[in-house]
């Protein structure tokens, strides 16, 4: 019976490791049509090695976006225009950041850290979705791909290297 045990442990210590190992968002739901703060968590390095670099892809909808400088990493938001015009505050916005890089610096893998920006979520997008921002981890020469996007009725977990992912609730 201790044997079995032990095995049960060993999997909850070990088995669901990779379920938290890869960098997802703190927090993973708000309504459309507001503004949204979002904080990738970078919860270790790659195979080892110190984090040297995060870049994240803004998915369509997301706009007026404002990364938050982070002290000894080089900020660099890409600019780039809309699939569509979008109205903010009674503006139409057709363009803005289309991915934010932070470099330069270094998290070594056994430290955690946190990389922030803001922005505003459409008020037409479809509340019930998900919205995915891609994520490119670096370290040392070494590579990480937070990428993957669940196909229709594919089960997030069943993905080695998912994108973290934002759930759109309705407007308040």
């Amino acid at each position: 019976m201790n044997k079995y045990l032990l095995s049960a442990c060993a999997f909850l210590v070990f088995g669901t490791g990779a379920a938290f190992a890869h960098v997802t968002l703190e927090t993973q739901e708000a309504p459309v049509g507001s503004t949204y703060k979002a904080i990738l968590r970078v919860p270790h390095g790659c195979e080892g090695k110190a984090t040297t670099a995060v870049r994240v892809q803004i998915p369509e909808g997301v706009i007026s976006v404002k990364p938050m400088p982070k002290p000894g990493w080089t900020l660099q938001a890409k600019q780039g225009r809309y699939e569509k015009s979008y109205q903010l505050h009674g503006q139409a916005v057709t363009s803005g950041a289309k991915q934010i890089d932070w470099s330069g610096g270094s998290l070594p893998d056994e430290f955690y850290d946190e990389f922030v920006f803001r922005g505003t979520l459409a008020a037409d997008l479809p509340a019930g979705q998900t919205l995915y921002f891609p994520v490119v981890q670096e370290c040392d020469g070494v590579t990480e791909r937070w990428i993957e996007i669940p196909a229709a009725g594919q089960d997030e977990d069943a993905l080695e290297y998912p994108a973290p992912g934002l759930k759109l609730l309705p407007k308040k």
